[in-house]
């Protein structure tokens, strides 16, 4: 049987007061992929999951999340945004914080049943964060506090999980374990990620698109010269990673 995408777009264009977010991007995911997108800051990376998630509508071109719009699909995809700084203080736990994933189940008004509460238990503790569920979310290294962010997306049990800058605030330390929990969630999950770091991604992912308002997505994981300077609109160094790391320069 042919898989379809569970995520597609068609020539769509963002504007914001006639200045363009994006132009013409054509994409097209499938079911399990694990994609990460990289591009400068300002090329339009978070407008891209806004539009999958329906919080922002293209002006032009066509967008289909699992076989419909984004807005009719938004309660199966799971997005955590570019992590906050949390004051030790702030009075929440990180029970409370997981038990929000199921608000779009559940709707603002009903209280929690035995469904939103196992379905908070079992996110938080394929996560790794379960035996911390009582402290505050505040007290956490940046590590953790993402992993219970995930744990949050997690517990509305989406198909799709989008991530805006999961890395930016986590040490190098705790990145390889990151990385790790990514590889379990997509044995269950389409995960499409945005990050800065294009060696990491590089390793991690299984294909990577290149952003700066035009996407540049082939369905696989290369990088070569000419993408990476259109994308960053600059000469680009590349470094590679072996026996012996190396830069591998143009001539002149």
């Amino acid at each position: 049987m042919i898989q379809q995408p569970v995520i597609e777009l068609r020539d769509v264009w963002v504007t914001y007061d006639d200045i363009p977010a994006l132009e013409g991007v054509d994409l097209r995911v499938m079911p399990y992929d694990f994609l990460g997108i990289i591009g400068p800051n300002g090329g339009g990376k978070s407008t891209l999951l806004k539009v999958i998630l329906g919080l922002v509508t293209a002006g032009s071109g066509v967008v289909t999340v699992l076989g419909t719009r984004p807005e009719s699909s938004r309660r199966s995809v799971g997005y955590v945004a570019q992590r906050p700084a949390f004051s030790p203080d702030f009075p929440a736990s990180v029970w409370d914080v997981a038990l929000m994933g199921r608000c779009g189940k559940r709707g603002l008004v009903r209280r929690y049943n035995a469904d939103d509460w196992a379905a908070a238990e079992a996110a938080l503790r394929r996560v790794g964060m379960l035996h911390l569920r009582g402290n505050q979310i505040g007290s956490l290294s940046g590590g953790e506090q993402q992993r219970v962010f995930i744990a949050r997306a997690l517990a509305g049990e989406p198909r799709i999980l989008l991530l805006d800058e999961p890395l930016a605030s986590i040490d190098l330390a705790m990145q390889a374990d990151f990385y790790e929990l990514l590889r379990d969630l997509r044995r269950t999950l389409t995960i499409v990620m945005v990050s800065h770091d294009i060696g990491a991604v590089s390793v991690h992912v299984d294909t990577i698109a290149c952003l700066n308002r035009r996407l540049f997505h082939h369905g696989s994981k290369e990088l070569t010269p000419e993408v990476l300077e259109a994308t960053y609109e600059c000469p680009v160094q590349l470094i590679t990673h072996g026996p012996v790391p190396h830069r591998v320069l143009k001539e002149h």
